[in-house]
């Protein structure tokens, strides 16, 4: 059975990814502030209730990797995100932070947490946005939210080649418009063309296949504008 960490996991892709693979018979750690009453049904899902934002917090992560992983770990999904849709001049310096700790800081905390126990072949798939792309078009609004998620795509590339050597795969799948809370946080009444489910399939399949093909790479996902 393959061990693997999935964040954002109350609602949403992070919710339908945990539910795939749970049924593929993977043990999964599912980090998240808020629990989901469905993931509970699920003998093969912990939940386990971490703020990203805080380093404090992930000392519950490695200890659990070690009691109950056997120190190994074999894909993780970086999908948690924080979003605030706000004009560049009416954000606050607390808020633009807050979406820079849950975006970047807490995805380089949790890598830099769980690197001692990945395993030789393990994939490391960070979910950014079409915000981030470089070239891509830009919203008002989202300056906190987009500029963070090209963040995390050049520490992607830059993971991949720290640890191409043990190796460990990074890649980063931007997304366009998937039907999600956040996406009406952003883009409030827009009816995106792909569900939650949808997206969770494509990026389940890509965690265990796409290391074979890619590294250090980011993959547009999207087929609409936003």
């Amino acid at each position: 059975m393959k061990n693997i960490i999935i964040t954002g996991t109350s609602r949403g892709i992070g919710k339908e990814l945990c539910i795939l693979f749970a049924k593929q018979n993977c043990n999964v750690l599912a980090i998240s502030r808020k629990q989901n009453n469905e993931l509970a049904s699920y003998s093969n899902i912990t939940q386990l209730s971490v703020d990203l934002s805080l380093d404090t917090e992930l000392t519950k992560v490695s200890n659990f990797i070690q009691n109950k992983f056997e120190n190994q770990v074999h894909y993780i999904i970086n999908n948690a995100g924080a979003i605030v849709n706000k004009l560049f001049a009416e954000i606050t310096s607390a808020e633009f932070e807050y979406v820079y700790k849950v975006n970047v800081f807490g995805v380089a905390a949790l890598i830099k947490t769980c690197v001692p126990f990945l395993v030789k072949g393990s994939h490391v798939v960070t979910v950014s946005s079409m915000g981030g792309i470089q070239g891509s078009m830009k919203f008002p609004g989202l300056a906190a939210y987009s500029s963070s998620k090209g963040a995390v795509i050049t520490l992607s590339e830059l993971l991949a080649e720290e640890y191409k050597e043990q190796q460990i795969a990074f890649n980063v799948l931007a997304l366009g418009a998937v039907q999600t809370e956040m996406l009406n946080e952003a883009f409030p009444g827009y009816i995106a063309p792909i569900s939650p489910e949808g997206m969770a399939n494509y990026i389940a399949d890509f965690t265990q296949n796409g290391n074979k093909y890619f590294n250090g790479k980011v993959l547009q996902v999207s087929s609409t504008t936003p």
